[in-house]
């Protein structure tokens, strides 16, 4: 006799999903991308905070945020049967819209079509096995370091943000006015979620972001605006990206490209290690099956959030919350897609949240951010002085991109000094020897 409900929906989605061979189940995988939502949703409201200091449009940037998180989560559910949730990087936004539109004085549409472009970089990589030989020259300490060094510069622009760090002429930065309203406001904050954390909150960050936003509406440091709620604001920054723009840079599109599409490559390698490894889907040899479709798929949501309007789209970390409350497949990731898919219609109301609101996500994300730097063996000269080159330059030249050059270079260089050069590091010395040739025809960045 025929099972109504194995034949049914249910029954598809079981086997479409292998829950039953995942030892998991629909409910497991629902609630589990529920968990995986809650902890990242915050990025709706950061996200457009960053790119909203690059000039991009708020509301349309919050709205590209959802729809790229979606697209991404549930195309990664449903190719790659992964429980893990992507949507725009933290540190890559950072990096596009501080470094590559305010001290470039790159356009952001144009940024937008080096973000493209990376993206399809980063496809052609995956599709040709490049991405391979990228990988197997550099080492894992510096994979932790460039995580290490994004976290502080996170935090640092957090800080900045909040009015906690300000410049000072004579030290370069200084302590703020703490009785100022914006620094107090970040504070209270900063503490709200630090307190919500180590309860285990599972929406921490973004019940943190709410309650302060809703305190500064309270002290009169919000004001609401009177046009009325239109879906037209997503359109501003849809299919604006300036691929002809992208054509016209010179010394500094190989630079843009670079730091996007490595920094992608870091944040995608260091993810899926650590959320498969979570879920048990690696093999015996320790490698992650479907390796290939979970990185074109990541290459795919990057040219599909630029189209929409946001920087590069990667694989969130904290898809492993969802991992932890069970989810073992790709349906984990389909449910949270689908909740930021509701949220996109909302989405322009996030032009109401200021930053101080934002800053102490930031902090705090760039706080857990340095956890991969135990990875690194301090007391070995040939790790520490690389890795503390890329964790101290990529926040105090506020870019990613000159760590990651100082960092590569500094390990080519110790490596050669030290006699332990092979013949296979020949794309290393590749690599180190553009580096060098960037620093001394560029200058600084």
């Amino acid at each position: 006799m025929t099972d109504p409900v194995a034949d049914g929906f249910a029954g598809r989605i079981t086997r479409y999903f292998a829950l039953a061979e995942r030892g998991t189940t629909v409910r497991t995988e629902v609630l589990a991308g529920f968990t995986t939502f809650l902890t990242m949703a915050y990025i709706v409201l950061v996200n457009p905070a960053i790119l909203g200091q690059a000039g991009m449009p708020v509301a349309s940037v919050a709205a590209a945020t959802c729809f790229a998180a979606a697209f991404a989560s549930i195309l990664m559910g449903l190719v790659a049967n992964t429980p893990l949730a992507l949507a725009p990087g933290m540190g890559l936004n950072a990096y596009f819209s501080f470094t590559v539109v305010q001290q470039m004085h790159v356009p952001w549409p144009v940024a937008l079509g080096c973000v493209m472009i990376s993206g399809c970089a980063f496809l052609v990589l995956t599709l040709t096995g490049v991405r391979q030989l990228i990988v197997a020259v550099i080492p894992n300490y510096l994979f932790a370091a460039v995580a290490g060094g994004i976290g502080l510069f996170i935090g640092f622009i957090g800080l900045k943000d909040a009015g906690i760090v300000v410049a000072n002429p004579a030290t370069f930065v200084a302590l703020g006015d703490l009785k100022a309203p914006g620094a107090s406001l970040a504070l209270f904050g900063l503490l709200l979620i630090g307190s919500l954390s180590v309860w285990n909150v599972r929406a921490a960050m973004l019940i943190g972001i709410v309650a302060t936003t809703l305190v500064a509406w309270a002290m009169g440091m919000v004001h609401v605006g009177h046009d009325p709620y239109s879906l037209s604001a997503l359109t501003a920054t849809a299919f604006k990206l300036d691929l002809p723009g992208v054509l016209k840079l010179k010394g500094g599109l190989l630079e843009i490209l670079f730091v996007f599409l490595f920094v992608d490559l870091f944040d995608n390698i260091g993810t899926l290690v650590a959320v498969t490894k979570r879920a048990g889907l690696m093999d015996a040899a320790g490698r992650i099956p479907g390796l290939n479709r979970i990185l074109m798929t990541d290459a795919v949501a990057t040219i599909v959030g630029s189209m929409a309007g946001t920087s590069t789209v990667t694989s969130y970390v904290e898809s492993a919350a969802g991992v932890q409350a069970g989810g073992r497949s790709g349906l984990t990731a389909v449910v949270a897609g689908l909740l930021f898919l509701l949220t996109m219609f909302v989405a322009p109301y996030a032009q109401l949240v200021p930053l101080a609101a934002t800053a102490p996500a930031l902090i705090v994300v760039g706080g857990l951010m340095l956890l991969p730097l135990v990875e690194v063996h301090w007391d070995d000269p040939m790790a520490a002085i690389p890795a503390f080159l890329t964790v101290a330059m990529i926040p105090l030249t506020f870019s990613i991109a000159n760590g990651l050059a100082l960092g590569i270079t500094a390990h080519a260089a110790l490596t050669l000094v030290r006699g332990r050069a092979r013949r296979s590091d020949w794309f290393l010395f590749v690599l180190a020897g553009l580096f060098v040739v960037r620093f001394a025809w560029m200058g600084t960045a």
